[in-house]
């Protein structure tokens, strides 16, 4: 069984999503994900300076399986792509929550009611 950190809010396309102090957003995808995906070889993240709605395509991953995309799990401007993953994607197959995708921040009055808790998420997968 994945581990589920208590602490982050989660998607139901498996991403994890963590509310910074600083008001942005960060985002990665899920263990869960990581296994269905297998050993993930790229990371594409170019919608940086964009506004993207919740639900948005902001992304793709390629592993030996599958391309797939990767959503924003709220609305607002991607403000930064993980610059350490251009080089080492297989980070992701590593520490799937150690190794964010992107940065959002959020328009104001963005909701994120539709994100999950780390309970929701494990009966989503199953766990």
């Amino acid at each position: 069984m994945p581990t589920i950190p208590k602490d982050l809010k989660y998607t139901d396309d498996h991403e994890w999503a963590r509310f910074e102090a600083d008001g942005t957003v960060t985002v990665g995808i899920t263990a869960h994900a990581q296994k269905q995906l297998g050993d993930v070889v790229f990371v594409d993240m170019h919608l940086v300076g964009k506004e993207v709605e919740a639900g948005e395509a902001v992304g793709t991953i390629e592993s030996v399986k599958a391309v797939t995309e990767v959503f924003a799990p709220v609305s607002g401007e991607i403000t930064e792509a993980n610059p350490a993953l251009a080089e080492e994607p297989e980070e992701v197959n590593n520490d799937p929550y150690g190794s964010w995708l992107f940065k959002v921040k959020p328009v104001t009055g963005a909701s994120s009611d539709h994100l999950l808790s780390a309970g929701e998420y494990a009966k989503l997968i199953g766990a």
